[in-house]
């Protein structure tokens, strides 16, 4: 019998498949637990269109992310705060203060867990920053650390 798989079943195949198993494992335990349907002819074509329909989303996503690191590599950041002397800071600048920053200067919002820092930033001067945006879109924005 053949089935289309709602949820990942482990040594049967991922959801969104079409696979052909035994009659008794499909209607004893596939079926009533929820994890396929049977793969009729209106199964499938709703499958086809839910696959469309997720790929529309996921380009629309990615387009709307592209614009985004558009935007953040546009300007330089600027992050004013206590400084000591040699240029060192008190404290350090995180994640947190550059999505801060990023957030009152360009009005656009990012999630400070997107925002990847090696380290801390204990120093003045300019840095590139990554955002990861997307799965493929990445933005390097440029971040100005003064006193």
């Amino acid at each position: 019998m053949e089935v289309i798989l709602k949820k990942d079943v482990k040594g049967t195949g991922k959801e969104g498949q079409i696979v052909k198993v035994s009659d008794g494992f499909a209607r004893n335990k596939l079926i009533p637990g929820g994890f396929a349907v049977e793969a009729t002819e209106a199964n499938k074509r709703a499958i086809a269109r839910e696959k469309a329909k997720a790929a529309e989303k996921y380009a629309a996503d990615k387009a709307a992310a592209e614009e985004l690191a558009k935007q953040l590599t546009a300007a330089p950041v600027v992050v004013k705060t206590k400084v000591g002397d040699n240029g060192k800071l008190f404290g350090s600048i995180t994640s947190m203060d550059i999505a801060q920053a990023v957030s009152e200067q360009l009005g656009t919002e990012v999630d400070k867990k997107k925002i990847v820092l090696d380290k801390p930033i204990k120093e003045t001067g300019i840095f590139d920053v990554d955002v990861k945006l997307f799965t493929d879109v990445t933005a390097k924005v440029k971040v100005k650390i003064e006193g």
